[in-house]
Order: structure tokens, then sequence, then C-alpha cells
């Protein structure tokens, strides 16, 4: 047995079916375009910051932990380095801490080891790393932010674990200090260890 429509049933079906598939070609094209908009326009709001893990923080196998925390709380690691840094790359990076009366025990802290440099990218990357690293003075980080990544694995204000970008600015000048190949803005001022 077979089924059999009248001709202008057919024809009529058809006409129906013509505008249903437009309408799906034309929402599907919106889609698209709505995907591409916002993920073009969200890189634009996207910042890129520096972060160091810093000798104790590889000496105490901590990295893989560090940078499941990063990725967990959303940053792309858009490029790292592992590096050993001689005495002349640390005085350099930190030029404006050479009259404090820390210096020489930093560039012996940051030269006792190799150290892992990362370009983080996120939108408010620059405050983002550093709420996630805590207090600069890993002993307070223990008590006032005690899942911070400085409460995790640092001693205390030199022996921090982490380093990170204090600005926008210094974010270009880190940046561009480590991956010349990236380099941007070159600005020479920052505030965090």
């Amino acid at each position: 047995m077979s089924l059999s429509f009248p001709a202008q049933n057919y024809s009529l079906v058809l006409h129906m079916r013509l505008p249903l598939v437009r309408l799906i070609g034309m929402l599907l094209l919106f889609a698209l375009v709505s995907t591409f908009w916002s993920v073009s326009n969200g890189s634009k709001n996207k910042e890129k910051t520096l972060a160091i893990i810093k000798p104790d923080g590889l000496l105490g196998n901590y990295t893989d932990d560090i940078k499941k925390t990063i990725l967990e709380s959303g940053f792309c690691i858009l490029k790292e380095k592992r590096v050993q840094l001689d005495e002349d790359t640390v005085a350099s990076f930190y030029a404006e801490h050479s009259s404090k009366n820390f210096f020489a025990s930093l560039i012996k802290y940051m030269t006792s080891g190799s150290v892992l440099v990362m370009i983080l990218e996120k939108e408010n990357a620059i405050a983002d790393w550093r709420a996630l690293m805590g207090p600069t003075d890993a002993r307070k980080a223990k008590t006032t932010h005690p899942h911070s990544i400085r409460a995790m694995c640092g001693l205390d204000t030199e022996r921090n674990c982490v380093h990170g970008s204090d600005s926008i600015k210094s974010a270009q000048r880190e940046i561009s200090f480590f991956f010349r190949e990236l380099s941007a803005d070159v600005v020479t001022e920052h505030d965090e260890l």
C-alpha cells in the first residue's frame, strides 16, 4: 500500500519548507557572526601579565600546583620558559631596587636556581594574578590569604615563591625583558618583588 498526496498538497509542503530552511540558515549565520564577534572583541579586553615562579617554587616542586591554580583561575599561559638568571640579568630586572638594603640578597636568591617565566592572559590579568599570589610577605599570606600561592609555598617577604607585574606598564616592560620577540612598549618602572 502506498500513500499518495495530491499534487497541490505536495506543493504546499514544499512552499512551507522553503521559508523554514531560509530561517534556519539565517539563524545559523547569526549564531556564527555572534560567536565570531564575541571571540574577537573578547580578546581586546584581555590583559597580559608576567608571572615568575622563583627558585624556591621550582626547587620545592610547586610548579605543577602553581600552574594548575593559574589555569583553574581562568588564565591562559601564552608562553613560558625556564631560565637560570645571572647576576647582571637580575640586577637589570630589579634595577629600581638597587639602592635598597635587600638588593644583594635579592640577587643571590634569584640566581640560586632556575625560574619559570610565563606570560599569562585573561581579563583583568594583572589584578587577578596579584590577588592569586597573595601578599608579598608569605608569612602574612599564610594567615590573611591562606589559599594564595604565597601561602602555599612562600617563606617570607623575599622568598615568596612568585612574582607578578604590578601595572600595565610593568607588565609591558617585564614581558619584553624576558620575551624580546614580543616587545611592545618598553617602560622602566615597577615596585613588586
